[in-house]
């Protein structure tokens, strides 16, 4: 059962998503992610050694934008150059936001690609017969004006529903376009969707069993999507929300058997060690051992999900010397991954038998979003409980 719950304040809406009563993704509103904007910039200095160059635009650090962008015939770059740009990856720590030149449009059905004729389907679509169809579909659609990405919810959407979205991204894009040559540097051309709208856009074709919020008249608005629920300002205490939180800052993390993870988020990549602690299991050891790492492979889907992991990802699972249990634990997590709205690659094992991972970098980690909240937003209860 996956639920949404949306508490609404003085610094905008904060958003949880659970599954199954087991958070799996928090998003504090007043902090929204820059990513999709689609900016006005200024090249500030060009690295040619670094095949990128250093964009302005108007925030703390300069954008990283590459040269080069697979499969297409760039111009070149001076210093001074005003450049139109989307944030392909918001600013985190030490590091810029990362720019792209290939501007795209999200909806719920399609992403659009005016600086494209190509038309693609969504890797999660796996029937090959919605593959054809979807692809003829877009190309009649897009009717050679732009390039069309078919989204995961296209698979089961009213052909009409998706042509009608694909003509009002094309209309936003034409008005981009027209204002782009008077905009002044920086400034922001196209404003991302809203942390809501893109978690509405992303679950909805997963499936949305409950809206569950504090605010009304956006329980009103939400009526459509999937059956709503009206609750206090406490909302999170109730829904122990809050509890969930603080655990996925913690380094270790108790499995229900007796078992433990650790997580050690570095600069290159996160680490997640799997531990038999207190768990002997009542098997042979080869089935304790598989039953303990399926276990784990459940939890590091939602920890990873819940903490906001990203770029490579390395787990050092319980060794198994059984082939068929490797592929199990294997398969295992591409199955808890399924539900995450980022994309997630599990590559397999690598010759000492960790589980390499890596996955695409949206926002901050959780870590760095609730060191900027501050101690309010891990409060369990609100302050007239306390």
């Amino acid at each position: 059962m996956r639920e949404i719950w949306i508490r609404a304040g003085d610094n905008g809406q904060d958003i949880a998503i659970l599954e199954d009563g087991h958070l799996v993704e928090y998003l504090p509103g007043e902090r929204e992610s820059a990513a999709e904007a689609i900016l006005m910039g200024r090249v500030d200095r060009v690295v040619p050694g670094m095949k990128a160059a250093f964009v302005h635009i108007g925030q703390e650090k300069a954008g990283f934008l590459p040269l080069e962008e697979s499969g297409r015939d760039l111009p070149p770059l001076r210093t001074g150059d005003r450049i139109m740009v989307q944030i392909r990856k918001a600013a985190q720590g030490v590091k810029g936001a990362f720019l792209t030149r290939d501007v795209n449009l999200a909806g719920e059905y399609v992403l659009l690609s005016p600086v494209s004729r190509k038309i693609a389907v969504s890797s999660r679509i796996t029937r090959e017969a919605d593959r054809k169809r979807l692809k003829v579909l877009g190309r009649a659609v897009a009717a050679d004006r732009f390039g069309l990405v078919m989204r995961t919810s296209a698979q089961d959407a009213d052909e009409a529903l998706l042509r009608e979205e694909a003509e009002q991204l094309w209309t936003t894009w034409q008005a981009v376009a027209r204002a782009a040559p008077t905009a002044h540097v920086p400034s922001v051309l196209h404003a991302p969707r809203t942390l809501l709208d893109a978690v509405i856009d992303d679950y909805r074709p997963r499936g949305i069993d409950r809206i569950v919020s504090n605010d009304a008249a956006l329980l009103s608005r939400m009526e459509q999507i999937a059956p709503t629920l009206h609750m206090g300002d406490n909302l999170f205490h109730v829904g122990r929300i809050s509890n969930q939180l603080a655990q996925g800052l913690e380094r270790r993390v108790w499995l229900k058997s007796g078992g433990n993870l650790v997580f050690d988020p570095c600069e290159a990549m996160t680490v997640i060690d799997v531990n038999t602690a207190k768990f002997t299991g009542d098997r042979s050891l080869e089935e304790t051992v598989l039953q303990l790492n399926l276990e784990a492979a459940a939890e590091i889907a939602r920890q990873v999900r819940l903490r906001n992991c990203s770029g490579i990802i390395i787990i050092d699972m319980i060794d198994m010397h059984s082939t068929e249990h490797r592929q199990r634990v294997l398969k295992e997590l591409e199955s808890c991954f399924a539900a995450d709205r980022v994309k997630t690659v599990v590559h397999g094992l690598t010759s000492l038998g960790l589980v390499e991972m890596t996955r695409r970098r949206t926002r901050p980690p959780l870590r760095e979003v609730m060191k900027q909240a501050g101690p309010s937003d891990m409060t369990d209860a609100p302050a007239s409980e306390e």
